[in-house]
């Protein structure tokens, strides 16, 4: 691939990657949106035409891991390993 074409490529990818972060703003916008009717009727679940629009709490339980290092760190040392990722950027 040549520089010029490289050059477009990333031009492209960065509006495209702005046209995403625009369109997860208004996705979130409306979810709130639907969220607070929700909350404003006390309600869990309603239905909106076709579809059921559901805010319900889920419960799920984690490992603390950062309360399990303080009190047994040298356990958490024998079970901890390194991993490798890769990260991609365009600054």
């Amino acid at each position: 691939m040549s520089t010029n074409e490289l050059t477009a490529k990333v031009r492209r990818l960065k509006r495209l990657q702005t046209k995403a972060e625009e369109l997860k703003e208004e996705i979130t916008a409306i979810q709130d949106e639907l969220k607070a009717v929700l909350t404003a009727q006390n309600v869990e679940e309603m239905k909106a035409g076709t579809f059921k629009i559901r805010f319900i709490p889920v419960v799920s339980n984690r490992f603390d891991t950062a309360a399990f290092k303080k009190t047994h760190l040298d356990l958490y040392n024998q079970y901890i390993k390194p991993t490798t990722s890769r990260r991609f950027s365009v600054v």
